[in-house]
């Protein structure tokens, strides 16, 4: 070991600083960057620790190590340890605080009471940001550095933004208690808070690294994410641009537009964008899994031979259904609710969107929405068709409008302060959570009489809204048997788990982490007592075929999955080739729904690597 980093790793590691800070679109390889950078760290002696903040983190399949919400040593990595923050356990350590504040003289009903009220995703937030601050601080940690991986931009937007909002609540607002906790406890917290803030927005302890593909959506939301982020002071930024191909076989046409693809997505980069320092990591021709795999990832010059693996010899296609037979089937139940899930990054708007048109030319009414606060529909979208309405769940828009409905309802019967007490226990940052909830249970209940086709955040955030539907059905069954009206009301999460009410679509890529996320997501769908209706592989480039080599060695990883798929986790699985062109607009999109595959028998043949 030594402490001189070696000089072929990008530029963000030369002078690395002691918090490094990961954050991009789903999909683009965050994980596995931070993973490496982590590793090349602690392979030169530095003491990392290497955190997750994202609730759909895969880092332990991609270190091959259990993790805990306490750091783990990794084996054989040097003085590398990692953790990912739990936030079902943060969340329930923060219960079990704020309980321990009440008074000893409380009723076991009043403890249950608080602790139903503590059972939202904005307490999930606010627990796991309170670990992040925890390690941002290195409570009794010691590290030389200290790497987060965290959750797609969204998400990681909307937790560094919640000091802020936590600041302006509190200070407006001595009632004592809210849904954030005893308000003394939080204000204890604020300090922490800002100190914490303050270290991530100081340029010379914190480096912001910006990861993307050489895609124009994920390039796009990098630029506003960077905008964001300097907006709420973090200014020292630094861009990676992961997975850049460059074809090795010119007349193979998916290489060609692959690599076409790329380079005109990068010369459109947006302007902030521009101005700041940028390292290029080629695309590999085989997944970021294991230890050897990571340490190649940031290290130019040729790959180890012990990368160099089989290929599939020649273009193949085999039993690929298309995405058109599956609109039929969903087509054919004239009506329902039509919910496209998945990891970040794998195209469930570009799909929700295509399946959406794909009816509307069956002659059916369409409402088309997303519950995804990075809100990429209208920008896949492009243009507006009869037969369909296309909006999204707007958080500000629908806090605005809930808490407009509230003072109306209960606000008229109050005198001028009780109003201005209202106003303010509706400040809380947890309105927005309920806000949320509402607006997602009245497009549910849309699907009585029509399609409705619902493109959801990712995965993690997904889950947290999941979350409040089942904490809304417990509490609403709890009134109904207290009111004998068990049987008279239809909750949320009945419909959606009602077979002939919900269709569940999990998409993927034909990668074992998206793979592993959407199996994990099925697991917890299927906990909550909802069945996925079908598995969708996008961007397959298998059904698209290809003769280049470094594809073709990618093809096998990717007919391993398919396999995986197909053995054990989908009742029914549909594919969509990769595209030659960005499948963007109304034209494109109708392009992509009408899309049956083609189909072979013939199982792909493997040869040895050229």
């Amino acid at each position: 070991m030594n402490d001189i980093l070696p000089a072929d790793l990008p530029r963000f590691m030369t002078r690395p600083t002691r918090f490094l800070f990961f954050t991009g679109k789903g999909g683009v390889g965050k994980t596995s960057i931070a993973c490496a950078a982590a590793l090349s760290l602690a392979d030169c002696g530095k003491s990392v620790l290497l955190v997750s903040t994202d609730p759909a983190s895969n880092l332990d399949e991609i270190l091959d190590v259990p993790l805990t919400d306490h750091p783990v040593a990794v084996p054989n990595a040097g003085r590398l340890d990692v953790l990912n923050i739990d936030p079902t356990a943060a969340a329930e350590a923060y219960r079990a605080r704020v309980l321990a504040q009440m008074d000893a003289k409380t009723s076991a009903r009043e403890r249950e009471t608080v602790r139903e009220q503590l059972s939202g995703a904005c307490t999930t937030e606010i627990a796991a940001f309170d670990e992040f601050v925890g390690r941002l601080a290195d409570e009794g940690g010691g590290y030389d550095h200290i790497v987060f991986d965290t959750a797609p931009t969204g998400h990681t937007l909307r937790l560094l933004s919640l000091p802020k909002a936590w600041s302006g609540f509190l200070a407006d607002n001595d009632q004592g208690a809210s849904c954030l906790g005893p308000h003394s406890g939080l204000k204890t917290q604020e300090q922490r808070f800002r100190v914490a803030m303050a270290a991530l927005c100081d340029p010379a302890v914190t480096t912001v690294i910006l990861v993307t593909r050489p895609e124009r959506g994920a390039i796009a939301e990098a630029g506003r994410t960077s905008s964001e982020l300097r907006l709420l002071g973090l200014g020292n930024q630094h861009l990676v641009v992961n997975g850049l191909f460059h074809a090795g076989d010119p007349s193979d046409a998916t290489a060609q537009s692959l690599e076409a693809q790329g380079q005109d997505a990068l010369a459109e980069m947006p302007a902030v964008l521009r101005t700041l320092p940028r390292d290029d990591i080629p695309l590999r021709p085989f997944e970021m899994m294991g230890l050897d795999a990571l340490r190649s990832l940031l290290r130019s010059g040729p790959l180890p031979a012990s990368h160099a693996g089989p290929a599939i010899a020649a273009p193949w296609v085999g039993d690929l259904p298309g995405l058109d037979r599956l609109i039929d089937l969903l087509a054919a139940d004239g009506k329902g609710l039509i919910m496209v899930m998945g990891k970040g990054g794998v195209g469930k708007t570009t799909i929700a969107a295509a399946i959406a048109l794909g009816l509307v030319e069956r002659g059916h009414g369409v409402h088309l929405s997303t519950t995804d606060p990075a809100a990429h529909l209208e920008m896949t979208m492009a243009g507006n068709v009869p037969g369909l309405l296309v909006d999204r769940i707007d958080p500000k828009a629908e806090t605005d409008r809930y808490i407009a409905k509230i003072m109306e309802q209960r606000g008229s019967t109050l005198d001028a302060q009780g109003q201005a007490l209202l106003r303010e226990d509706l400040a809380s940052p947890c309105t927005e959570e309920v806000a949320v909830f509402h607006a997602f249970s009245h497009i549910v209940a849309e699907a009585r009489s029509a399609f409705v086709v619902l493109d959801t955040a990712p995965t993690g955030h997904s889950l947290l809204l999941m979350d409040a539907t089942g904490a809304y059905h417990r509490q609403m069954t709890r009134q109904s048997a207290l009111h004998t009206l068990a049987g008279r009301i239809t909750t949320p999460l009945m419909r959606l788990q009602d077979a002939d009410y919900t269709r569940i679509l999990l998409v993927t890529l034909a990668e074992t982490t998206p793979v592993s996320q959407a199996s994990a997501l099925q697991d917890d769908l299927r906990r909550a007592e909802i069945e996925p209706f079908a598995w969708i592989i996008n961007k397959s480039l298998l059904a698209a075929g290809s003769d280049d080599t470094l594809l073709r060695q990618r093809l096998v990883g990717e007919r391993k999955q398919i396999d995986r798929i197909r053995g054990v986790m989908a009742k029914k699985l549909f594919f969509v080739p990769w595209q030659a062109t960005p499948p963007v607009g109304v034209t494109a999109l109708e392009e992509l729904a009408h899309d049956r595959s083609t189909h072979n028998d013939q199982p792909p043949q493997l040869s040895e690597a050229m």
